[in-house]
């Protein structure tokens, strides 16, 4: 049995989870017939138990009871290597495989802190993949508390003809919404011709971009 966030376990549940690992007893809701339980138990939290403990608001004899093998997990600011692996895994999951992340997110993802962890990582995630309705996730899809640390860590991380190129496929994209993608008006405001625009479009395509 996963038991997670435990730290937020009221007295009640303490007590009679307590009862469960002493001696496998428990009763269900409204029964008074005693059941014995066979299963282990893995519990998850992202308090301090053994502070909670002095604070007097986690059992003790629980908590040891529990505490047989402990493992911890550092948070995603202390292991930014894995914030792509795991941000790769949640696209393939909610796109079906369909979609990836473009070079500046996948680039600028570990620069964010990630204070509320794996949960944030994949709720943003969730929303990208919403969003882009593509086979390419942009910073642009991102929320915007990610997508500023995002953009901010862009240019420094990536080489300067990428980056270039990066500079000029924004400017082509923000030109097309200003002008209801219509390219011939696009071209004009950027000052290049409609044929090269449309070059330009087909190539970010065969690059796996949405345009």
């Amino acid at each position: 049995i996963f038991l997670d966030e435990i730290g937020d376990m009221s007295s009640q549940l303490q007590a009679k989870l307590l009862r469960v690992t002493q001696n496998g007893c428990f009763n269900r809701v409204g029964s008074n017939r005693e059941l014995q339980a066979n299963a282990r138990i893995l519990a998850a939290t992202n308090k301090n138990l053994e502070d909670k403990v002095k604070a007097g608001t986690f059992r003790e004899d629980l908590f040891y009871r529990l505490n047989v093998v402990e493992l911890n997990i550092p948070s995603l600011r202390e292991r930014p290597e894995d914030v792509l692996p795991l941000a790769t895994y949640f696209i393939a999951e909610f796109t079906q495989g369909r979609a990836r992340l473009s070079a500046a997110l996948a680039d600028g993802l570990a620069r964010y802190s990630w204070p509320g962890n794996v949960r944030e990582l994949r709720n943003a995630m969730e929303r990208a993949a919403l969003l882009s309705r593509g086979e390419m996730i942009l910073p642009e899809h991102l929320p915007a508390r990610v997508r500023a640390a995002v953009e901010l860590a862009t240019p420094a991380a990536l080489p300067d003809a990428q980056r270039l190129e990066e500079i000029e496929r924004q400017a082509i994209l923000q030109g097309l919404r200003e002008h209801q993608n219509n390219r011939t008006e696009t071209a004009k405001a950027l000052g290049i011709s409609r044929r090269a625009l449309i070059y330009k479009l087909q190539r970010y395509r065969e690059q796996g971009f949405e345009v």
